[in-house]
């Protein structure tokens, strides 16, 4: 007999016992189902060799982990052992006793888990998010976290020391408590939204996750794959919500109250975070962390993603280096941010890079890096830094290389200037959903800047300032991928003029050359950086190599 403890990402738990072996998977002839796409119809076998438990995954594509790793032959596994399949967490010893169902009951062949929404939509015991909620409140009665120094504090120290209350306050209920209520999940989650992210702690712990969306305390949506999902997770309530976004916005020196309803922020790991909250919140504390690769992607890796083709990472590589000016345009999530990542890898290890952000999202791997980063107003309406003020200094930094995380407002201007007077090689994104719409908001934002100059003259300025445009775009399925790699030749007839270097569409969905090279190729082919053309006829024909 063997009896299992699932537990869920709020934190909550069904304890269910089987006669071994155990079929763990989705299909409805499994001895213990679970719900969710990453759940295999025979996922792994729970069985007793011996007197000892072992594990078998069963080829799931998801696979099988215990403690992290993924299991990749028949495993033994102890009562402490940690097992992860498709989201859910397991824990698994034998039990002596007649099997039967705890917390709560199911009836037979029932999912553990009943899967909606292409995600877990996990069933609990609601005792449980009473209990929880109710040593929450007498947790922030005990101690005021909100106004704890926690910049001062380390983690682990403000971790132990909610623990320790935690410990205690559940101590002082233990006769009011449900027999069946798991203590230790139920410390582990108070101890999790009152000084970390709550039930989004786990999700924070899955690579997969892209984005995470909580709309109101209990209602979060996560993004996977380009594709999103309603989760089962949710909070105790606003407050709790609340709570946690203060203590992300605390250490960034930014507030969030009702006369400054909205915030920009980062966690620790980079994570890009937004809030907003009530009256301009109308169901409640709005949260949306976007999360990065814990890993810094490089070139190959975009490559075999499909997001590029090798000619094209070459070219941007060689542009890079020799100091051609770029622009990436797209729109919001279409992958700018991570593709100007890999790009300042080629800028070469002996320069002066200087990186400017609304909210620091860049983690440049070079030796030599000033890191920038814009400042709002604090409550008085004073003391804020704009993304502007602060390419006006970079210019007296003696930098190499500008890069701005993104161009929204003015300084537009002053990165035009910069690129035109000493700074080639710069780097900026632009939201814009094509080239020709990128150059058209380009001159908007110049004109936002006050100077009152003549459209030519911000054609003439946008025309001798920017190399290249890069435009990235994300596909119905969710894929990021550059759409095209276009060249700024000059103004003709009062209009900035394109040619299109490179593009999506070729054979299988993949990339094509223009047909063309760019204007610098006699230079690059002089200097020994570019001596064959290849790279810009692809599928373009010998009709127009026929022409050099």
């Amino acid at each position: 007999m063997l009896e299992l403890t699932i537990t869920l990402e709020d934190g909550s738990h069904i304890v269910q016992r089987r006669l071994a072996p155990v079929l763990i998977g989705r299909d409805v002839r499994a001895d213990l189902r679970l719900g969710g796409w990453r759940v295999a119809r025979e996922h792994a076998r729970l069985y007793v060799q011996e007197g000892e438990i072992g594990l078998d995954d069963l080829g799931s594509l998801a696979g099988t982990l215990i403690n992290g790793k993924r299991v990749v032959q028949q495993v033994g596994v102890r009562p402490e052992d940690e097992i992860f399949i498709g989201g859910h967490r397991l824990q698994v010893r034998r039990a002596m006793v007649p099997p039967v169902e705890e917390t709560p009951a199911a009836p037979a062949g029932a999912a553990a888990f009943p899967a909606g929404g292409g995600e877990e939509a996990a069933a609990h015991d609601p005792r449980f998010d009473e209990w929880r909620r109710r040593v929450h409140a007498g947790l922030l009665e005990a101690i005021d976290l909100r106004r704890r120094d926690i910049s001062r504090m380390s983690d682990a120290a403000l971790r132990e020391e909610a623990r320790r209350l935690v410990d205690g306050l559940v101590a002082e209920l233990a006769h009011e408590l449900p027999a069946e209520l798991d203590r230790a999940a139920l410390c582990a989650a108070v101890v999790d939204e009152a000084v970390g992210l709550g039930p989004l702690e786990l999700l924070m712990q899955d690579a997969e996750i892209s984005e995470i969306m909580v709309n109101r305390h209990d209602e979060v949506f996560i993004e996977k794959s380009g594709r999103l999902f309603r989760h089962a997770v949710g909070f105790s309530s606003e407050a709790a919500v609340l709570g946690i976004i203060e203590r992300i916005v605390a250490p960034t020196g930014r507030r969030i109250d009702e006369s400054s309803p909205m915030v920009d922020a980062r966690l620790k790991d980079g994570s890009r975070v937004n809030a907003i909250i009530p009256p301009i919140a109308l169901k409640g504390p709005s949260l949306t962390i976007r999360r990065f690769p814990s890993r810094r992607l490089q070139m190959p890796e975009l490559v075999s993603r499909g997001a590029l083709d090798e000619p094209m990472a070459q070219f941007l590589a060689l542009c890079v280096r020799e100091r051609k000016n770029i622009v990436v345009a797209g729109g919001t999530g279409s992958g700018k941010t991570t593709l100007l990542n890999v790009l300042s890898g080629f800028i070469p290890a002996g320069e002066r890079v200087v990186t400017i952000e609304d909210a620091a999202e860049l983690r440049l791997d070079h030796e030599h890096l000033v890191s920038l980063e814009a400042r709002p107003a604090n409550v008085e309406g004073r003391g804020a830094v704009s993304i502007r003020d602060l390419v006006r200094n970079a210019l007296r930094m003696r930098p190499d290389r500008i890069v701005v995380g993104e161009c929204r407002g003015a300084e537009a201007l002053d990165m035009l200037q910069a690129m035109n007077t000493g700074h080639e090689g710069s780097l900026t994104t632009l939201h814009a959903n094509t080239p020709r719409d990128a150059l058209a908001r380009l001159e908007t934002l110049v004109l936002m800047a006050g100077m009152d100059l003549p459209l030519g003259a911000v054609r003439e300025q946008i025309a001798s300032s920017l190399d290249i445009l890069v435009q990235q775009v994300r596909t119905a399925s969710g894929a990021r991928r550059i759409a095209a790699i276009v060249e700024i030749t000059g103004v003709e007839s009062g209009r900035i003029q394109l040619q299109t270097l490179f593009e999506a569409g070729g054979e299988a969905g993949g990339f094509r050359s223009g047909g063309v090279v760019p204007s610098f190729y006699e230079a690059w082919r002089e200097a020994g950086v570019l001596t064959s053309v290849d790279l810009f006829y692809r599928e373009a024909g010998d009709a127009h190599r026929a022409r050099l």
